[in-house]
């Protein structure tokens, strides 16, 4: 059945509300219908969490609805070309093909790699679990482990539970201390907090602080009050001298965990060797604005601590995510008015959870024996355990709503891996740079036209409100969404049939604390507001004893390998990542109005670095495993000594159907991080701090005949 056969669906005429679910940021849309077609988007001024933002993303999901290059109906690889399937018969096919997998193999030689958008999408989120269990394999593998495991291991250590995430009181904070986070960017990112420009304003208008460390001078830095570079992965290096100086100079305040902290005295003597002295010539932070910060920082009646990405995707993010944690907490700021604190959500996914369930190392992978945590293997693994023979090697791969050719380090490699399969199905609406290589691609739903409920965000939301989305555009007959493609495989593997996600949304509801039903939801478009967040320790604790710990066994036993790096010479030039607001990793570049303008995907350099190079030239940046070619943009807003490339580009590999993405290819930076370097601690992917060399492209041909 070919696509023309059916046409799209207008949509009835009208105003629709809903949430973007493009982003964190989960901001509330009031979109325009007039003639079965979107004429406007804005933001909706009644939604109580975004309050009228809205940002290019959301302008742009109409497109994405339109875009021709969406796939709506199977197709499967026949050599080099894509026929078109029945649905029944393309479940039908894929069952059998892992089921023979599996046989064969055993369960472990199917693997499955979920992306990012997965937990956008609550049809996924609410059906993907099922469909696990029926493969009934330990070879999963998640975007989590690319850039936010060590949030995740931190709160399971600290406060029982991986969703256990200090959230920023933004709105009634005082002092808003960020590192390695460029919400203008990002919308805000493991903190939902749409419109974080007028929150960050907000701060300042009432006589707030607002600081920033980066190793960039990002778009962020202009709405705070101080900033200051900070060398890539030295973030750990800087929050104990923070610490040590809080304690040093007495203005700890734990009174208010007194009964429920354990662990005071081990974080304060695994302090106790991190001066600002010893740690700033690594850094790059003076000891007078270490000491300054931190006693600023403990004297704030409201202060919140927050690192996000640049912490978490380097060789330290376990500990960088547990000493935010901990300066909250000894500080007097961690469930505090204004200071980071835990969100209610009506439905919650803590809610009848266990204490003490949370478990790492249960299984490692067979190569190089990385642990597994709640469930899910380090991403870093997935190329070499496909690659590498013998028992137990993935032989079949399921992807959903993923790229990680593009996302995962080294992804050339993952890329020459993928094409060696036995069989690869990808749940996917795009054929893309991972897709290209599946046998079957089952395209879902997606976008305005399903129904959505934000089940993770919430979670993360900087204000406690809930919203439930229904969807603008009918589906075709010849379409299928997320979860009934899980159900026909579940069906077809196990024999079960799973749940539909409205009744998993009305139960999940009816176990939270809120008392909303969804129907509540549904009669209230632009959302439900439930107030400011609140204290909630130590009722709110999953730890098997039942208490906060400061200091957790595996930091304190991780410390050394950090002591270690002060007496280590830091690398002349290394790479970090860069957000931009107009992207969404690798998936928002197939639409024209995000990629107006000059090229993006361009290499940044402080002019310290770029001596003998000029701006505007393609320059070659090599690593240990690959090379790219970029536009240099010589900048001050990066210090000297680092390397800025956004994430997500790479689109010139041949196969894929991405028509406007092509035109703007740019370079991946993952064919330059290396999967050797990780977060021992965490087994996170270590992205940020690769080490590099650049040349200018006439030294290609000399250099590759050495």
């Amino acid at each position: 059945m070919t696509a023309s056969t059916h046409p799209s669906p207008p949509a009835p005429d009208g105003v629709h509300y809903r949430a973007c679910n493009l982003c964190e940021a989960i901001c509330g849309l009031k979109i325009t219908v007039q003639g079965g077609r979107v004429t406007d988007v804005r933001g909706d001024p009644d939604d109580p969490l975004s309050r009228g933002h809205i940002c290019p993303k959301g302008t742009a999901l109409p497109d994405l609805h339109a875009d021709p290059d969406r796939l709506k109906t199977p197709m499967r690889r026949v050599g080099d070309r894509w026929e078109p399937m029945e649905w029944d018969a393309a479940l039908d096919y894929v069952a059998a093909q892992l089921r023979a997998v599996r046989e064969q193999h055993g369960a472990d030689a199917v693997a499955t790699f979920q992306g990012n958008p997965s937990v956008h999408n609550s049809g996924t989120l609410l059906s993907a679990g099922a469909f696990l269990k029926a493969l009934g394999s330990r070879s999963r593998y998640t975007a989590t482990s690319i850039d936010q495991l060590p949030h995740h291991f931190a709160g399971a250590e600290m406060f029982g539970h991986p969703l256990l995430l200090p959230i920023p009181d933004v709105d009634r904070t005082d002092f808003f201390l960020m590192m390695g986070a460029n919400p203008l960017a990002s919308n805000g990112s493991i903190m939902t907090a749409p419109g974080i420009r007028d929150r960050l304003k907000a701060i300042r208008a009432r006589g707030g602080r607002v600081v920033l460390l980066d190793p960039r001078r990002t778009e962020s830095a202009e709405y705070a009050t101080d900033f200051h570079h900070i060398r890539p992965g030295t973030d750990a290096l800087f929050l104990l001298a923070l610490l040590n100086e809080v304690f040093a100079s007495g203005l700890e305040r734990t009174a208010h965990l007194g009964g429920v902290m354990t662990g005071l005295d081990s974080l304060k003597a695994a302090a106790a060797p991190f001066t600002p002295e010893a740690v700033e010539a690594r850094t790059g932070v003076s000891a007078g604005v270490t000491r300054e910060l931190a006693r600023a920082f403990a004297g704030a009646p409201r202060a919140a601590a927050y690192g996000r990405i640049g912490l978490s995707i380097q060789e330290f993010g376990g500990l960088c995510q547990w000493l935010v944690n901990a300066l909250n907490a000894v500080t007097g700021h961690l469930d505090t008015v204004g200071g980071a604190m835990f969100p209610a959500p009506a439905f919650d996914l803590l809610a009848g959870a266990k204490a003490g369930a949370t478990h790492h190392g249960r299984h490692h992978t067979r190569v190089r024996g990385l642990p597994e945590f709640d469930g899910e293997l380090p991403n870093v693994a997935l190329a070499e355990e496909i690659l590498t023979p013998g028992d137990g090697q993935i032989r079949a791969l399921i992807t959903v709503a993923g790229n990680p050719v593009l996302s995962v380090p080294d992804g050339a490699a993952l890329d020459r891996a993928l094409s060696g399969l036995d069989f690869m199905v990808s749940i996917d609406p795009y054929l893309n740079e991972t897709t290209r290589h599946a046998h079957v691609i089952l395209p879902p739903a997606f976008g305005l036209e399903v129904p959505h409920y934000d089940v993770i965000f919430h979670h993360f939301a900087v204000r406690n409100t809930a919203r439930y989305s229904q969807p603008v555009f009918p589906i075709r007959p010849d379409q299928r969404f997320d979860y009934q493609i899980f159900d026909g495989l579940v069906q077809r593997l196990s024999g079960r049939a799973l749940a539909t996600p409205e009744q998993r949304l009305g139960a999940g509801l009816a176990h939270g604390r809120s008392g909303l039903t969804l129907d509540d939801l549904k009669a209230s478009p632009h959302g439900v507001d439930l107030g400011p967040l609140q204290p909630c320790l130590p009722g709110r604790l999953l730890t098997a004893t039942g208490e906060l710990h400061l200091a957790p066994a595996p930091m304190l036993a991780d410390l050394p390998r950090l002591r270690a790096t002060l007496d280590q010479t830091p690398e002349p030039l290394v790479l970090i990542g860069r957000r931009q607001l107009r992207s969404n990793n690798s998936w928002m570049h197939n639409t024209p109005r995000l990629m107006r303008g000059p090229d993006r995907c361009t290499v940044q350099l402080n002019p310290a670095d770029a001596q003998g190079l000029e701006h505007g030239q393609t320059i070659l940046i090599r690593s240990r495993v690959g090379e790219i070619t970029a536009p240099l943009e010589i900048t001050d807003t990066v210090m000297p000594g680092v390397a800025c490339l956004p994430h997500g580009f790479g689109h010139a590999r041949s196969g894929t159907r991405l028509s406007t993405a092509a035109q703007h290819a740019g370079a991946s930076l993952n064919d330059l991080t290396d999967p050797t370097r990780i977060d021992a601690l965490t087994g996170n992917a270590a992205v940020n701090g690769t080490p590099i060399t650049v040349h200018a492209t006439e030294q290609v041909g000399e250099s590759a005949a050495d």
